[in-house]
């Protein structure tokens, strides 16, 4: 059985097969979550980047995708790029792009065989999703996945950043 796991912290830390990367989708690095992977992991993560937009062309990795490079110097094996939806107050279809970040990612860490993955709070930061929507679609993406896929995975780790965040996600991890 899979285990679901919160976490407060800084998950460039994380020791885990597969990080989720909150990415855009042209893959050229930004702030929040996106930045503080490539700062963490160091340039190899950009020259994983380059060489997947030179293969793909434009975008490299359109909304509710994932793609994979090396963590680099993180202590992950893994890192997987979605690139989440802007919130247009939900009229948009993004909670299904959004859902699509998390089972994309999770696929594709399963197809690599990873066994632990850590997803930050995908669309929560400048692209402006209300983080109580937002988990319960997170939420709900990890647990059907996992219940279509029994034993593909023994951890899904949720690792959040701010105090206000994780008391967002504890009642419905619980």
């Amino acid at each position: 059985m899979t285990r679901l796991i919160l976490k407060l912290g800084d998950i460039t830390q994380e020791e885990v097969d597969v990080i989720v990367n909150a990415a855009n989708s042209g893959l050229v690095g930004g702030g929040g979550v996106d930045g503080a992977i490539h700062r963490s992991g160091g340039p190899a993560i950009m020259e994983a980047c380059k060489k997947i937009r030179a293969e793909r062309g434009h975008p490299p990795c359109p909304t509710g995708q994932a793609v994979m490079t090396t963590a680099g110097k993180l202590k992950a094996g893994h890192v997987v790029h979605t690139a989440g939806p802007i919130y247009d107050g939900g009229r948009a279809g993004e909670a299904e792009q959004l859902r699509s970040c998390y089972t994309s990612s999770l696929a594709l860490a399963v197809e690599s065989g990873a066994r632990t993955v850590a997803f930050p709070s995908i669309s929560t930061g400048v692209y402006g999703y209300p983080i109580s929507l937002a988990a319960r679609v997170a939420v709900q993406a990890v647990r059907d996945f996992v219940a279509e896929h029994p034993g593909a995975l023994d951890e899904v780790r949720f690792v959040v950043f701010s105090p206000d965040d994780e008391a967002v996600y504890r009642p419905l991890l619980a």
